[in-house]
């Protein structure tokens, strides 16, 4: 949990954070957290604000942005029910597999929606409860994303919005609905459309915070709560991505990467996200879950060093780690989808049997499965021309250069390093103030110019050469053809 207050006259930004675990003792595969956890949090940074001299009590206006696909349920009461199914929960591909067969298979389900059905959505969660929780599953009144939940505790209202919902399998991206055919899918005696919350657009209010909740905090009895959405529509909004032409990268736990289009944009083979975004257009995504994890995995088992110590020793070895890669599906992954895939390493001979090559091919090995995604997006018609850097590992200098190495495009971050969170305060700036978002973005995303950098021409080469061996080995795990444009770098490799 992430709090940050920010003045848009100044531009100036201050923030309190906290961090919770996941709940522990799950079955393989389950991800869990309780919605209590993040009330308890968000009270916490706002009194440590409070405590620092913040003046609360200037606050006009709320964003948030959450963390996409989780499942809260709440029941008669406006209580949770179970704790909360997250994004990263990957027990329900066998509820995934119902629900597409029983709206008419693949093609069907992805025309009806615009996506593909991944176990990270929300959609086969709710099927999952159904079939595993059936005395928890009776009890739901109320269906709700993470941001949506901290929305209705904000203000009382139950709403969602485009963006968000983008990501729970039963939101239509084409026409900006809910999916009635989908929600029959999932049960179709329970009217589940009556558990959704109220749609409303990227610029509307989702109401006013709260008169009990402002006086505890000191802050006006008129704040408005914008729509919010989720982390990487806010993640967009916050690196200034809401035009054509850019396009944000996010070096996490997990990786993106997503463009602005005012367009739908639908991938026939399911593996980047037709998602809408969080200002009136669409937001195309690809998602790997491997990034940080597999630098993590190198750093925390080879090394006693820091970040900066890490980077050095991956600036030791040369670019390509003279033929080590790292294929990381470490937990499995989702673009190309290899639900039970596992890492895999090539090219160990004793030069390059080190941690040092090691943590180079991992640094490299997950950029690739992130090229991957841009090279679907260009498939799609996309033409990205710069690329915004976000995420944990956005910090690292030479993580940067390998980024545009690897994408052959130039890059560089926002001055302001909390990307979903300043994304979620300039919606709510939108909401409150109106305008247009364009403007408003390029005016408060000011870029960090001593991270820009371009791609270094004497390594094209090199990396093209790794990468058409990353895509003969990402095929070989998936036991399909990779998509068209590729097939040439595999015939070469």
């Amino acid at each position: 949990m992430k709090v940050l207050f920010w003045d848009p006259e100044q531009n100036t930004s201050i923030s309190a954070s906290r961090s919770y675990g996941l709940i522990e003792g799950l079955p393989a595969g389950h991800k869990e957290q309780h919605p209590s956890i993040w009330i308890q949090a968000l009270e916490e940074c706002l009194a440590e604000l409070g405590e620092e001299g913040i003046p609360l009590d200037s606050v006009k206006g709320i964003g948030v942005s959450g963390q996409q696909h989780g499942l809260v349920v709440l029941d008669d009461s406006d209580q949770p029910i179970r704790p909360a199914k997250l994004w990263n929960d990957t027990s329900t591909e066998a509820q995934c597999q119902k629900i597409v067969e029983a709206t008419g298979g693949s093609e069907v389900y992805r025309s009806e929606i615009g996506n593909s059905l991944p176990p990270g959505f929300t959609a086969s969660k709710i099927l999952w409860v159904r079939d595993n929780e059936p005395d928890a599953y009776v009890r739901i009144r109320s269906i709700l994303l993470p941001h949506d939940f901290l929305n209705f505790y904000l203000t009382g209202e139950k709403t969602a919005e485009a963006g968000d919902a983008s990501g729970t399998g039963y939101f239509d991206v084409r026409n900006r609905r809910w999916s009635d055919t989908v929600l029959g899918a999932i049960d179709p005696e329970k009217d589940l459309g009556s558990c959704l919350p109220r749609l409303i657009s990227s610029n509307e209010a989702a109401g006013l915070l709260r008169t009990d909740l402002a006086k505890k905090w000191g802050m006006a009895s008129d704040v408005i709560v914008s729509s919010g959405g989720g982390d990487n529509m806010m993640g967009a909004i916050g690196s200034g991505n809401v035009e054509a032409g850019i396009m944000t990268v996010s070096l996490g736990t997990s990786g993106t990467i997503y463009s602005y289009s005012t367009s739908p944009v639908i991938d026939p083979a399911g593996e980047i996200a037709a998602f809408c975004d969080s200002t009136g257009g669409w937001l195309p995504l690809g998602c790997t879950m491997n990034v940080t994890v597999a630098t993590e995995m190198v750093r925390n088992g080879f090394f006693s060093v820091d970040h900066a110590g890490f980077d050095a020793t991956v600036d030791s070895v040369p670019p390509g780690s003279d033929g080590l890669i790292l294929l990381p599906y470490l937990d499995g992954e989702r673009m190309p989808p290899v639900p039970e895939g596992s890492g895999v390493v090539l090219g160990l001979r004793p030069s390059t049997a080190s941690p040092h090559y090691l943590a180079r091919a991992a640094m490299e090995g997950v950029t690739m499965g992130l090229r991957y995604g841009l090279d679907r997006l260009t498939e799609l018609g996309l033409k990205p021309k710069e690329i915004r850097l976000i995420g944990g590992g956005a910090k690292s200098p030479v993580w940067r250069q390998i980024v545009s190495d690897v994408f052959n495009l130039p890059l560089a971050s926002p001055e302001n390093e909390e990307g979903p969170a300043l994304g979620a305060a300039l919606q709510a700036l939108w909401c409150v103030d109106g305008g247009n978002m364009q403007e408003l973005a390029s005016n408060s995303v000011k870029l960090d110019e001593e991270t820009r950098c371009g791609p270094d021409v004497s390594r094209a080469g090199t990396y093209e050469d790794l990468y058409a061996v990353y895509l003969t080995l990402a095929e070989a795990l998936t036991n399909s053809p990779v998509f068209p444009a590729h097939r040439d770098l595999i015939k070469d490799s």
